[in-house]
C-alpha cells in the first residue's frame, strides 16, 4: 500500500511517497481503506519538530474517513466510517496518510448517508476539539462566550455547537469571512482588532490570540485554549484550561449526524502531500485541505 512518510523532521519536502506491507487483520483492530484525510496544524507542527521526537519514519495523519475492510469489532464489510487515529500515544505511531489503517474500535463512529467522504474526514479531530472544549467551559444557554480563529476548522466547529447550546457567540473572524461566520450561528462577528474592550463569560481561543485575550474574560470566568502557548496564568478567579483531545466514538457518532457545516479548500492526492503540506504553511486558505488516500 501507499504511504505518505518521513525519515526526518524540516519543511513539506521531507514528506515522501513510500510502499508498506497493508497491516494485518488482528483482533480488537478495524481495518479501513482510507479513502480522505486532512491537514492539520498538528501535523504540520509534527513534520517541523516541534512536537517532541518520535521513531522515525513517521506516517502523518489524525482524521480518516472511509470503509471497513472486513467485519471486524461491531463494524462490518464495506461499511462507511470516519475516525480520529491518536497515532502520537499508539503503539505502532502510524497515522492516517495510508491507504490502509488498523485502529481501535473506540476511534470509529459510522457515516450516515448524505455526507461524503471528503466532508466527513474533516470532522473527527477538529469538531471533536470543539465539543470537548465547549465541555471545559461548561458552555449553556444564556452564557457569552468569544470564540477565536472562528474562520478555521476547530472554531468554526466551536461556533456552531456553542450557537446550538443557547450561548450568546462572538465569534473572531479573518477579513472577508465575516458573512460565513455569521451564518454558522455567532451573535456577534468582529475581527481581531476589535478585541479590546470584550468582556465574556469565557473565552475559548482555538486561534492564537495568546495570554493577553485573558483580559476578555469576566471575573470567574474561564479560559480554554487549543496552544499550550495561549495559556495565561489564572487571574480574578478565572480557570484557564488547555484541551486535550481524545477519541470519543459516542461523541463522534452525534457530531458526524449533527449537520455541521464543513469548508473544503481543495481535494489534493495522497502523492502531492508535501504540496499541500506548503499550501497549508502558506496560509489564506478558506476551508480544509483533503489528502484523496485511496486511488480507488
Amino acid at each position: 500500500m501507499r504511504v505518505i512518510e518521513m525519515s526526518e523532521y524540516g519543511g513539506p519536502e521531507v514528506l515522501r511517497l513510500a510502499e508498506r506491507p497493508e497491516p494485518a487483520a488482528a483482533p480488537g483492530r478495524v481495518r479501513v481503506r482510507v479513502a480522505a484525510s486532512t491537514i492539520n496544524p498538528v501535523d504540520q507542527a509534527v513534520r517541523a519538530g516541534f512536537m517532541g521526537d518520535y521513531p522515525k519514519p513517521i506516517v502523518l495523519g489524525w482524521d480518516l474517513a472511509g470503509t471497513v475492510i472486513e467485519d471486524a469489532e461491531g463494524f462490518r464489510a464495506g461499511q462507511r466510517v470516519a475516525g480520529m487515529v491518536p497515532w502520537i500515544a499508539s503503539a505502532d505511531h502510524a497515522g492516517t496518510y495510508a491507504e490502509v489503517v488498523s485502529v481501535e474500535p473506540g476511534w470509529l463512529a459510522p457515516l450516515p448517508d448524505g455526507i461524503s467522504l471528503d466532508e466527513a474526514a474533516t470532522i473527527p479531530l477538529n469538531a471533536l476539539t470543539a465539543s470537548q472544549a465547549l465541555g471545559l467551559l461548561n458552555v449553556h444557554s444564556g452564557q457569552s462566550l468569544l470564540v477565536t480563529g472562528a474562520s478555521g476548522a476547530v472554531g468554526g466547529y466551536a461556533v456552531q455547537l456553542a450557537a446550538r447550546a443557547g450561548a450568546h457567540v462572538v465569534a473572531v473572524a479573518s477579513a472577508g469571512d465575516e458573512s460565513h461566520v455569521a451564518s454558522l450561528g455567532a451573535k456577534e462577528v468582529i475581527g481581531r482588532d476589535d478585541l479590546g474592550g470584550q468582556r465574556v463569560d469565557a473565552v475559548f481561543d482555538a486561534g492564537t490570540a495568546g495570554p493577553s485575550l485573558i483580559g476578555a474574560v469576566r471575573d470567574g470566568g474561564t479560559f480554554v485554549a487549543v496552544i499550550p502557548p495561549g495559556l495565561p496564568e489564572p487571574e480574578r478567579g478565572i480557570r484557564v484550561e488547555r484541551v486535550n483531545v481524545v477519541p470519543d466514538a459516542a461523541k463522534l457518532r452525534e457530531l458526524v449526524t449533527a449537520g455541521l457545516t464543513t469548508r473544503i479548500a481543495d481535494v489534493i492526492p495522497l502523492a502531492d502531500a508535501a504540496e499541500a503540506h506548503a499550501r497549508a504553511a502558506a496560509g489564506g486558505l478558506r476551508g480544509k485541505l483533503v489528502l484523496r488516500v485511496s486511488r480507488g
